[in-house]
C-alpha cells in the first residue's frame, strides 16, 4: 500500500479546516479543501470552498473550472456551464481533459457544452 492510500482523509480535511479557521484567505488551503471535499463525496462542502476559491481569486480560470465541476457534481447544469464558460474566458483550455472529467458528465451531452468544445477543439 503506497503512502497516499494510506492516509486518512478525515485527519487531514480536519488539518485543514483548522488551518482555515485561522486563516480564512489561505488560498492553497481554500483550494485543497476543496478538492478533498469533493473528492470523499462532500459535494455540497466543495461548493462551498470552489465559490470562495473564485472570491478570492476572481481572474483564476482553474478555479472557474473546479466551480463548473462541483456545480455540475451538484446537479445545477446552468450555473455549472456558466462558471465552465467563465473558466474557458479566461484562459482555460485543457479540452482533453474537458472531455474525459468524471465532475462534468452531467453536462456531456449538453448542447452547451458540445458548442463550447467545439469551440476549444484543437484544428489538426
Amino acid at each position: 500500500m503506497s503512502k497516499k492510500e494510506n492516509r486518512d482523509p478525515e485527519f487531514e480535511i480536519r488539518f485543514f479546516e483548522s488551518v482555515l479557521r485561522r486563516d480564512p484567505g489561505y488560498v492553497a488551503v481554500v483550494e485543497i479543501l476543496g478538492g478533498l471535499y469533493t473528492r470523499y463525496g462532500r459535494i455540497a462542502d466543495g461548493l462551498k470552498m470552489d465559490r470562495k476559491l473564485v472570491k478570492l481569486q476572481p481572474d483564476n480560470a482553474t478555479a472557474h473550472y473546479n466551480l463548473a465541476c462541483s456545480l455540475a457534481l451538484s446537479q445545477r447544469k446552468s450555473d455549472a456551464l456558466r462558471a465552465l464558460r467563465e473558466a474557458v474566458k479566461l484562459g482555460y483550455r485543457d479540452f482533453d481533459w474537458m472531455m474525459q472529467d468524471p465532475d462534468l458528465d452531467a453536462l456531456k451531452k449538453h448542447p452547451a457544452f458540445q458548442t463550447l468544445l467545439e469551440a476549444l477543439k484543437p484544428q489538426s
